[in-house]
């Protein structure tokens, strides 16, 4: 697990936690609590029914008292099975209300995380809190929980109704309970370490299988296929073990309690043939009390059933708070004020390191409203940092991000990101047509605009070849076009927003020399008053620049129109 997470929750307060998700939902939730309150009753009174069938019926042998008691059991059954239906439909849709709740709060928590997390989070890991774990969660919050409550309240009239039937009776059929839950309380222990170790065991799985596909044309070209099958396996083999150990777990936490409860009912049985014999209690009152210590060993064995999937339930949350618990780098201030449009920015002694590698060094410099700048240095010299400092994806440790002569960090963020518009040198497409990709999250974007948008990033030609023209789909990130056609895409994505400040990372690497200057010429063009920022490795686009930036060692050196100032 990747070190950017806390320690896993380890106690109940994983389900004290989603009261905040609850809150909105309590008064729906009283109305399925009233209505199984309602069917526990009912079910509460076949037992007693059973009762008068034999004291009041068939032992007088009274015909009409049959009938009546037997229509009245008729109604009650009936009624309780239309209740249970009410009662399951309502918790159902109350239920995945709340955990689509809690799948946008995790959505829009994400979002907030920065590149950091991304970098060093597993894929596979992530894929599998958001999609197994919730999905686990929803599961137990539809079916579980509303059988828990029903069974507890069930559980609470059953011994009620013992109690008033026969309190010696109800002493020698509860003489058991302690040493059942003890055992109870032992496995469940033990099924809960099982059942995280079976879902990082699944993770790790996960994970394998997103690098794998994702580095398929790797495995391919170096032959190395059964290499990964026996990595396949092996990882395999130890989320099964994993799964297996739980499942006995889960087995002895529901059999052996279960199996010393049902060893009381012989005692039960024994005692209370006894009581008729001797005592002159009657044989209703045995049925009855048989039928309470009958259903009352359902519930017990129920929830003893019901606890692997409440333990499952409770890692599974657990591993999805560990993501809520996740602090973002970037928080928006007590009190932002808007950005109308960004002009210079300026940065003004900003350092920033990775763990305890120091990236920029009191970097002082300013680019001015309207310029064309260019970036320059070595892979791993800090230009990609400089361009999430600039947007806002991270902070610097040590100085100050300007823009309009304000800190960067007292703006409204949707603000800064509708201003600030960075095009990343690795370009991240969706599974949509390449018109959606260009407008992506602009509902009334007209075609006209993705037209225009396309054309500045030279999409042209491209497009005229391709047979369903704007609606050709991208593939799965994008992987149906070339590098250099995503590229083109993202940056037109880019223009269509017109950003006061757009940055671009890189963004001709995979282009030839002619495309390249294109682009480059037709930016301007587009964003006629804007300030374009281009970080490049290539010294040809940096020729267009007003001001050129160097990075060297975390320090930069700057050119202004062939003038050179070190800062």
């Amino acid at each position: 697990m990747s070190s950017a997470t806390p320690a896993p929750v380890a106690d109940w307060s994983a389900y004290k936690r989603l009261s905040p998700f609850l809150r909105p939902y309590r008064g729906a939730l009283m109305v399925v609590l009233a209505i199984s309150l309602v069917s526990t009753a009912l079910g509460l009174a076949q037992p007693s029914l059973s009762k008068l069938m034999i004291d009041q019926a068939l032992l007088r042998r009274d015909m009409g008292a049959l009938v009546r008691i037997a229509a009245i059991m008729i109604g009650v059954t009936v009624a309780g099975f239309a209740v249970n239906i009410l009662a399951s439909y309502r918790y159902v849709a109350l239920s995945a209300a709340m955990l689509y709740d809690i799948r946008v709060a995790l959505l829009r928590h994400l979002q907030t995380l920065s590149p950091r997390f991304y970098g060093s989070f597993r894929l596979g890991d992530l894929v599998s809190r958001m999609n197994s774990d919730v999905s686990d969660v929803q599961r137990i919050a539809s079916d579980t929980m509303l059988s828990v409550v029903s069974n507890l309240l069930f559980f609470v009239g059953c011994v009620a109704m013992m109690l008033w039937l026969d309190w010696r009776l109800f002493l020698v059929s509860v003489v058991l309970v302690p040493a059942s839950l003890a055992t109870f309380a032992h496995y469940q222990r033990r099924l809960i370490a099982l059942t995280r170790d079976m879902r990082e065991k699944g993770a790790d799985l996960g994970s394998l299988l997103v690098d794998t596909i994702m580095g398929m044309r790797v495995v391919a070209s170096l032959r190395a296929g059964e290499h990964e099958v026996g990595r396949f396996q092996r990882k395999n083999d130890a989320f099964v073990g994993a799964m297996l150990r739980m499942q006995i777990a889960s087995y002895m936490t529901g059999a052996l309690p279960g199996t010393l409860m049902t060893a009381a009912t012989s005692a039960v049985i024994l005692y209370g043939g006894w009581r008729i014999i001797e005592d002159g209690m009657s044989i209703g009152t045995l049925v009855a009390f048989m039928t309470y210590h009958m259903r009352l060993l359902s519930p017990i064995q129920t929830l003893m059933g019901l606890t692997s999937g409440l333990a499952s339930a409770r890692v599974s949350l657990g591993r999805i708070f560990e993501l809520f618990d996740t602090k973002p780098d970037v928080v928006e201030g007590a009190e932002p004020v808007p950005l109308e449009r960004a002009q210079a920015i300026r940065f003004e002694r900003v350092a920033m390191r990775y763990d305890r590698d120091v990236v920029l060094r009191d970097i002082d410099l300013t680019i001015a409203a309207g310029s064309l700048c260019a970036i320059l240095g070595p892979s791993g010299v800090g230009k990609s940092t400089m361009a999430d400092l600039m947007v806002r994806y991270l902070d610097p440790d040590a100085g100050s991000v300007i823009v309009n002569d304000r800190n960067l960090r007292d703006y409204v963020l949707d603000d800064v990101r509708r201003e600030i518009i960075l095009v990343d040198q690795s370009p991240d497409l969706f599974n949509d047509t390449i018109a959606a990709n260009i407008g992506f999250a602009l509902p009334d974007v007209r075609q006209a605009q993705i037209e225009a948008a396309a054309h500045a990033a030279g999409l042209d030609d491209f497009i005229a070849r391709l047979p369903l023209g704007y609606d050709t789909r991208a593939g799965e990130r994008g992987m149906a076009l070339s590098a250099g056609e995503r590229q083109r895409i993202v940056l037109a994505r880019a223009l269509l927003r017109s950003p006061s400040i757009l940055i671009l990372d890189e963004p001709t690497s995979a282009l030839d020399g002619e495309t390249e200057q294109l682009i480059a010429g037709r930016l301007r063009g587009v964003l006629p008053d804007a300030t374009i920022i281009i970080i490049t490795h290539k010294p040809a686009m940096a020729q267009l620049a007003d001001m050129i930036v160097t990075l060297t060692d975390g320090r930069a050196r700057v050119e202004r129109r062939g003038e050179p100032v070190h800062a």
